[in-house]
C-alpha cells in the first residue's frame, strides 16, 4: 500500500553570502515535493481533512510552513504552496474509502464519495503499485 501528496511549491532563492547576487528574474523556482501520506487509519491519515480543501490548499500560510519544514528553508522563502494530487495504489485507496465510511461525522457528509469531493476534488490518481 503506498501513496502520497504532490505539491508545487515556489520559492525565492537567497543567496548565503552578501557577495553573491541573484537576478531577479531567476531567483524564484519552482520544485515538486512529495510526502507520504499515512496509512489510513494512523496518526497524521487526517493530514488531506486538515490541510485541503475541494483539491485546493485550505490555509497558504500553514502550507508555506509545512513547505519550509519540508525543504529545510526559511518561511520567507517560500511563496507559494499549490497541492497537485494524492497518488495512490488502489489497496491505499480502498482502505481511505473504507476508515472514512467506518466514521463520516467528523467529515459532515453523508458518503464517501462526497468527502474525497470536499477535500481532494478531483485530484486523486490511482497508480499501479510498481509505479
Amino acid at each position: 500500500m503506498d501513496a502520497e501528496y504532490v505539491f508545487r511549491v515556489t520559492l525565492r532563492l537567497s543567496p548565503a553570502t552578501e557577495s553573491v547576487h541573484v537576478d531577479p528574474g531567476s531567483a524564484e523556482t519552482t520544485v515538486t515535493v512529495s510526502r507520504d501520506a499515512p496509512e489510513p487509519g494512523t496518526e497524521g491519515w487526517l493530514f488531506f481533512r486538515n490541510t485541503l480543501w475541494r483539491g485546493e490548499v485550505g490555509d497558504q500560510r500553514y502550507a508555506r510552513q509545512l513547505a519550509a519544514d519540508w525543504l529545510g528553508e526559511p518561511l520567507n522563502a517560500i511563496e507559494s504552496v499549490e497541492f497537485r494530487e494524492l497518488r495512490a495504489d488502489e489497496e491505499y485507496v480502498d482502505a481511505l474509502k473504507d476508515e472514512i465510511a467506518a466514521d463520516l461525522e467528523p467529515f459532515k457528509a453523508d458518503d464517501v464519495s462526497e468527502v474525497l469531493s470536499k477535500y481532494l476534488g478531483s485530484s486523486i490518481h490511482v497508480v499501479d503499485s510498481a509505479e
